[in-house]
């Protein structure tokens, strides 16, 4: 006669091996509560509350440091994490500047070298995954840091007024942003065609 084990089982979400638990680990709800927090800072910002918009976009940019340290720190890194996090950036970035913008509070001509920019690398991105049937590595460089720096700069220093109280400072950050924004666009699509040129796409095979 076959035995029951009689001892409780943890229930548990699989998805192709992974644990509800394990997706959703503290870098994950960071990740989670930078996303949920976009809606409540467009709320603030549309209604003009934009001390309390800057408190919560600097919480929510606080977040992006924490989720990724603590993730090395202790080794829970998944993939799903590494889908959302740079889509929270991303999103929570964009979401602001068109915020800003429709407040004229930051220049157009400084959200549309951002749209541009995220649009080519996105594009050539699938563009590339799609013509070599391979997946591309994505990895963020020192130009592409060094752009999300100075475009959380322009969103702090909107949300904050520092137009009015700082004006050549304020325009020189915009202009640096436009810069090192249009820079790093073209490294990365420098970086894809270098990646491109060692891979020959599967449709001239």
């Amino acid at each position: 006669m076959k035995s029951v084990s009689l001892q409780p089982s943890t229930p548990q979400l699989n998805v192709k091996g992974l644990s509800l638990w394990h997706l959703l680990n503290i870098p994950n709800i960071l990740t989670l509560c930078r996303l949920f927090s976009i809606p409540i800072i467009l709320a603030l910002i549309s209604k003009k509350h934009y001390t309390y918009a800057l408190y919560l976009f600097c919480a929510a940019a606080l977040t992006d440091a924490l989720d990724g340290t603590v993730a090395r720190w202790f080794d829970c890194r998944t993939e799903i994490g590494a889908l959302l996090d740079p889509f929270a950036d991303k999103l929570l970035l964009l979401s602001a500047f068109v915020a800003l913008t429709f407040q004229n509070r930051i220049p157009g001509w400084l959200l549309g070298v951002v749209v541009i920019r995220d649009i080519v690398i996105v594009f050539g991105y699938f563009m590339l995954s799609f013509y070599t049937n391979e997946r591309v590595p994505v990895r963020p460089s020192y130009i592409g840091k060094a752009s999300t720096c100075f475009q959380l700069f322009c969103i702090i220093g909107a949300l904050a007024g520092a137009r009015t109280v700082w004006t050549w400072q304020w325009y020189a950050v915009l202009y640096c942003t436009v810069a090192v924004t249009a820079l790093s666009g073209m490294h990365y699509a420098y970086r894809g065609l270098s990646w491109l040129s060692s891979h020959e796409p599967e449709m001239f095979e």
